[in-house]
């Protein structure tokens, strides 16, 4: 099996190599790549391995900018130290996504799927075609939190996740705060929300906020390559996007 890594982190890649020299014993790394543009360099020159393993935060950008680029013909299983991104993994190629720091058992439950998957088509096919394989990976449907229960005084009221203007942690406190203007705290981490809605409504803007996108008014440049949220209320902080996550926001905002 041919295996490309696509990873900035030196820890991270002899981590990942010595997993891999243990489960999967003789298996054949082509290359390492560490950004964006030299991932995209070399997928356009160089015949498709066999499996990627993709870290999403590149030295130079984000991964998901590659397939920007080029159109990958093989299965991914990315690695990453955040799962933020998991359900737009699947929206690519991803068979596989593993968080790191990356555990044995799961990196032998990744290669096993990507086997029975492969297995699935003829020998004559010399790489899968994506797709298909994408038609055999079974993926519980997912059901997104629709309602939130949150306390004002002695009532419990229902807010509705379409009515909630963004998420904010402070101190390690999260708000919920409403396109009212109205505050009420959770018992969430913004990790947790981000998995729990509608990644088509939210966006995690950075460590601070998860933002609907009704609370956009405006978007604007800012310097060294960030955005800056103008939102129809007022906030606390002002919500910017960095510069590594502005494709992937101009992306989400233009689905």
């Amino acid at each position: 099996m041919k295996v490309l890594i696509i990873e900035d982190e030196a820890p991270a890649f002899r981590r990942l190599q010595k997993i891999l020299d243990e489960v999967k014993p003789g298996i054949e790394i082509v290359d390492v790549i560490d950004s964006v543009e030299d991932s995209v360099k070399w997928l356009k020159n160089h015949q498709a391995p066999d499996l990627i393993f993709m870290d999403i935060q590149l030295s130079d950008g984000i991964s998901f900018e590659i397939f920007e680029h080029i159109k990958i013909t093989n299965p991914v299983i990315f690695t990453t130290a955040f799962d933020e991104y998991m359900l737009r993994a699947f929206k690519v190629n991803s068979i596989d996504y593993l968080l790191k720091p990356i555990k044995t058992d799961d990196l032998a439950n990744s290669l096993k799927k990507f086997e029975e998957i492969r297995s699935a088509f003829t020998r004559e096919e010399a790489v899968p075609d994506i797709n298909a394989l994408i038609q055999h990976i079974r993926l519980d449907d997912k059901k997104y939190k629709n309602r939130f229960l949150v306390k004002k005084g002695d009532k419990l009221l229902s807010i509705e996740s379409g009515d909630i203007a963004y998420f904010q942690t402070r101190n390690g406190v999260v708000s919920l705060v409403t396109s009212a203007g109205r505050r009420h705290l959770v018992d969430y981490t913004l990790d947790e929300l981000g998995q729990q809605l509608d990644p088509d409504d939210f966006f995690r803007a950075n460590r601070q906020y998860l933002i609907h996108f009704s609370l956009i008014k405006e978007v604007h440049r800012y310097h060294k390559g960030k955005l800056l949220v103008e939102g129809k209320l007022e906030t606390e902080e002002p919500i910017l996007i960095s510069e590594e996550k502005s494709s992937l926001f101009k992306r989400w905002l233009d689905q």
